[in-house]
């Protein structure tokens, strides 16, 4: 059956399968997210529907899937065209899991499906979900995603700045008066949000003293802290391993036969795990226990990366620490 076109009704959904949808505790689904359309497919029955994507078409995907609870809906992260759709189907206690791209390609490479279209995708996240069953995590609420934008802009600005400051060493007679009004304003804008920044998380009493709390430590700034209450929500759930895992500072054996490989990090949050590298580079001259820590594997023969790496997964841990248990800086340094 062909699909309708997405004219009309701006709720319009497109039903390509046939029978109705399964309605047991086993379901699972997968939404694909385009600008224009999110399409759906449901297992077992492997149905298929396409809704607009709009608030008008989550307002209906949100009543379709409320005649029944699925074990799982999978999303893709899409340069953050899922948020609404995932905070909408959230917000109704839908179990809600938004996985990364690269997940799901690599997954579809696996099981040999190496065309790709917003129906197949679909597919291949509904049945990401039933044979990896991934763990549902709470989503950012509204201001934790007005936070995590913020920290967006502000990196752009920063490589915007650094693009244009590179051009102006370069540059002669009117293009170079030209990129330094340019310069001037990037700045201007970058105050600008570091201001908004610095009010969002005084309006929230949790994010405050967190905020104080992880700036406590020596060599953690406005940056990292707020880098890491925007995009590390899970600070203080977890244990060590598993956050430093998150973030991508774990090592992964790389090992096959005899052969023992170099340990390499690889993957997790790389806004998080950026800033912390540089957050390490200030805290290696300036709080005794990553210093400590940095100068012992060097004197070991470690090269810097390396040490850095530890360094940066120790510091994360520490944060980590802390935050689970309210302890300030002073006392956790001491019993360092």
């Amino acid at each position: 059956m062909k699909p309708e076109p997405l004219l009309g009704l701006r709720a319009r959904i497109t039903r390509l399968g046939t029978g109705g949808m399964y309605m047991a505790a086993d379901c699972f689904i997968g939404i694909d997210v385009s600008k224009e359309t999110l399409d759906v497919h449901t297992l077992p029955d492997g149905n298929d529907f396409q809704f607009v994507n709009d608030p008008d078409g989550i307002k209906a995907i949100c009543r379709k899937f409320s005649k029944f609870r699925p074990k799982l809906i999978i999303i893709e992260a899409t340069g953050g065209l899922q948020i609404p759709v995932a905070t909408a189907l959230s917000l109704k206690k839908f179990p809600v899991v938004v996985i990364n791209p690269r997940q799901a390609r690599d997954f579809a490479r696996a099981k040999g499906r190496l065309a790709k279209t917003d129906k197949i995708d679909a597919e291949i996240l509904a049945l990401f979900g039933k044979q990896m069953e991934p763990e549902v995590r709470p989503l950012k609420d509204e201001q934790a995603q007005e936070m995590s934008s913020l920290m967006s802009r502000r990196n752009q600005l920063i490589r915007m700045l650094v693009m244009e400051k590179n051009r102006f060493t370069r540059a002669y007679g009117s293009v170079r008066a030209d990129i330094e009004k340019n310069i001037d304003w990037l700045e201007e804008r970058l105050s600008e949000i570091d201001t908004h920044l610095g009010t969002v998380v005084r309006a929230s009493p949790i994010w405050r003293e967190r905020d104080n709390l992880l700036r406590s430590v020596p060599g953690v700034g406005d940056v990292l802290s707020r880098s890491l209450l925007s995009n590390l929500p899970e600070l203080g759930t977890l244990n060590r391993r598993e956050i430093a895992a998150l973030v991508g500072v774990a090592p992964l054996n790389c090992d096959s036969g005899k052969r023992r490989g170099k340990r390499r990090v690889w993957g997790g949050r790389s806004d998080v795990r950026s800033v912390l590298y540089m957050a390490v580079l200030s805290a290696k001259k300036y709080n005794p226990v990553i210093r400590d820590f940095y100068n012992r594997l060097k004197e070991a023969g470690k090269p810097h990366k390396v040490a850095a790496v530890a360094s940066m997964r120790k510091l994360i841990t520490i944060l980590n620490a802390m935050v689970r248990s309210g302890q300030p800086w002073g006392q956790y340094a001491h019993a360092a």
